[in-house]
């Protein structure tokens, strides 16, 4: 059965399965907008951390069961989570497998057997489109629940909010997250919105809560400086958890992005206060891998070094790695924009004097390819594809239909005054050489129009000004659009007998038709022109892409290598059954996933 029919038995199976958010309908882009809005005004009022020093300061510990030291431990990171059940309920159903089987990446060697985590990190972004204790009862908690009722070995979970979850305030995520209890065979131990947990051989796993962007806060700092930053010992290797990729965005157009996090690991992680005075002495810990979701994709940075002896090159596992994965159930997200390079601190940093540059260079692989990036991209503007904007999104077409309709009356109206008739008269009589002129008279005048703040902002600095905004596009496809259909109400062969009011009904109906099919066109066709921000990421979000999906799964050998797996399914499942107990399962068995890359080898120093 598919999430529909599964929806009507919400009673049976103890929560509603969930469709996949559609980003650009305009219902959903209201509410998500309104929400947005009221959090970036009242953030800082609505900021739990605060309180959080109330709550009970603690170290966590994995494995729960630690006694067997010599073994190795297992760790699972997924992000962006929560969305549409088939998606998320997917990766939660690998997640929960006792013994995972993974192709290798190359796809002649011999598979993978990976045991389940014995941790398990949620990364950020727990539920979709905002934070309520219903969306993360029935896009998260319910799924993961069905997908492991219960574990012998109990393993634990942790969670780190990430924007959606702090859309409220963070409220729902406390009371989901940090109040006990388990979610399935999971534990719960973590009492507030940041953590850090010790794991054997002398690994440590942070994460930090920067509530949208925003600061550290300082019941935060004291909590990492008590139970972290006094007890790092010499070659202490550390997996930092942030919610956002904050040092890809040094590289596009905010180079003070990574400041807080980079701040954070120079004063708490690589340095501590001597005790008793205002000195301070090197750790010896240092951070070997920094991972994140957010972005909606897989991608990998890894330090570049230079060379310990002339003409040899640096072992790759002694390389620092930052990673973004956040393939945990969200729509996917483009990787064609990612920069080839990052310098960390870069440019304009104001830790630049601090610490010396250090270069990451993109790995050899990304998931989604650049290129296959690209091609699903396009399938926005493909009016016979599924993933076409108006088909994708309930309510795009209507929204198109009621703009052009609207459009053609003004359109009709400066029609009229341009050839000295009135509106419906010159909708019956007007000539498309007539509609030449016109357009190119009005096209010109809308450029000059929306070009003049440009323009004037280039001359008096006298130097080369930002890139126009692509708003000009979008406001020259709709035009185009909205001229069009002037055209066809000028061929349709209206009779003379007509009164004009039903004239002017025929012409609203046929503006409403095809405005729904070529203003959604011009408006996908748009949203494509894009090659970077917010309109650049409604590409994918546009389409809410459901398969390629994916987490990592980690492996902390007993001699203190961490192996990372970086675990990718193609295509999610979309076609359910119902156990005896009334829980959701695969109607067939699942397939084999496999790697995006052979497994990563970091060195704890």
């Amino acid at each position: 059965m598919t999430v529909t029919e599964l929806q009507k038995r919400a009673r049976e199976i103890g929560f509603l399965p969930r469709d996949s958010v559609r980003w650009l309908s305009p219902g959903e882009l209201a509410r998500v907008g309104v929400k947005v809005g009221l959090a970036a005004i009242f953030a800082d009022y609505a900021d739990k951390r605060e309180i959080q020093a109330g709550l009970a300061s603690t170290l966590l510990w994995a494995p729960l069961d630690n006694a067997h030291p010599g073994a190795d431990v297992w760790v699972d990171f997924v992000a962006d989570l929560g969305d549409g059940f088939d998606a998320t309920y997917t990766v939660a159903s690998y997640l929960a497998q006792q013994r995972l089987g993974v192709r290798a990446a190359d796809g002649d060697a011999e598979p993978h057997d990976l045991p389940r985590g014995s941790l398990l990190v949620m990364g950020g972004d727990e539920v979709y489109p905002t934070a309520s204790a219903r969306d993360y009862e029935d896009r998260t908690i319910g799924p993961y629940r069905a997908a492991l009722p219960q574990a012998d070995d109990s393993p634990l979970l942790v969670a780190l909010p990430g924007n959606h979850d702090w859309y409220d305030g963070l409220t729902s995520f406390l009371r989901m997250f940090a109040q006990g209890g388990t979610v399935g065979g999971w534990r719960l131990t973590q009492t507030r919105s940041y953590f850090a947990v010790q794991l054997p051989h002398r690994w440590w796993l942070l994460a930090l809560d920067s509530q949208l962007g925003t600061y550290i806060d300082k019941p935060q700092l004291e909590y990492f400086e008590e139970h972290v930053t006094q007890n790092l010992r010499p070659g202490d290797g550390i997996i930092l958890c942030s919610a956002t990729p904050a040092w890809v965005h040094t590289a596009t157009g905010d180079p003070a992005a990574f400041d807080v996090l980079h701040w954070f690991e120079r004063t708490y992680l690589r340095r501590r206060r001597v005790t008793g005075s205002d000195d301070a002495e090197e750790t010896g810990a240092s951070v070997r891998l920094w991972i994140t979701g957010d972005s909606h994709h897989y991608a990998r940075y890894a330090e570049e070094l230079p060379a310990a002896v002339a003409g040899t090159p640096p072992a790759e596992q002694d390389r620092r790695q930052m990673v973004t994965c956040g393939l945990g159930g969200a729509f996917l997200s483009a990787t064609s924009d990612l920069p080839e390079a990052l310098r960390i601190p870069p440019d304009g940093s104001r830790l630049r004097e601090k610490d010396a540059p250090a270069t990451f260079a993109l790995g050899p692989a990304t998931y989604p390819t650049k290129t296959d990036s690209t091609a699903i991209a396009r399938r926005l503007a493909m009016p016979w594809r599924p993933e076409w904007l108006p088909r994708r999104n309930p309510g795009f077409a209507q929204l198109a239909a009621g703009v052009h309709a609207v459009g053609f009356l003004l359109m009709s109206l400066l029609f009229g005054l341009s050839i000295g008739r009135r509106p419906v008269t010159a909708v019956r009589t007007g000539r498309l050489d007539d509609l030449a002129a016109f357009a190119l008279k009005l096209l010109v005048g809308v450029l000059v129009v929306l070009l003049l703040p440009w323009l004037v902002r280039l001359v008096r600095q006298r130097r080369e000004a930002a890139t126009p905004s692509t708003a000009v596009v979008a406001v020259a496809l709709q035009l185009v659009c909205a001229l069009v259909i002037l055209g066809l109400t000028l061929l349709v062969p209206w009779r003379g007998a007509w009164p004009d009011w039903l004239v002017l009904i025929g012409c609203l109906v046929l503006a409403a038709l095809t405005g729904a099919g070529l203003g959604s066109e011009a408006f996908a066709l748009y949203v494509l022109t894009a090659r970077s921000g917010r309109v650049f990421g409604w590409q994918m979000a546009g389409e809410s892409v459901e398969d390629h999906k994916g987490f990592i799964r980690m492996r902390i050998k007993p001699d203190g290598e961490l192996l990372l797996y970086p675990v990718i399914v193609d295509e999610v499942c979309r076609e359910w059954t119902l156990d005896s107990a009334g829980r959701p399962r695969p109607g067939s068995e699942l397939p084999s996933p496999r790697l995006a890359e052979p497994p990563i080898v970091v060195r704890r120093r």
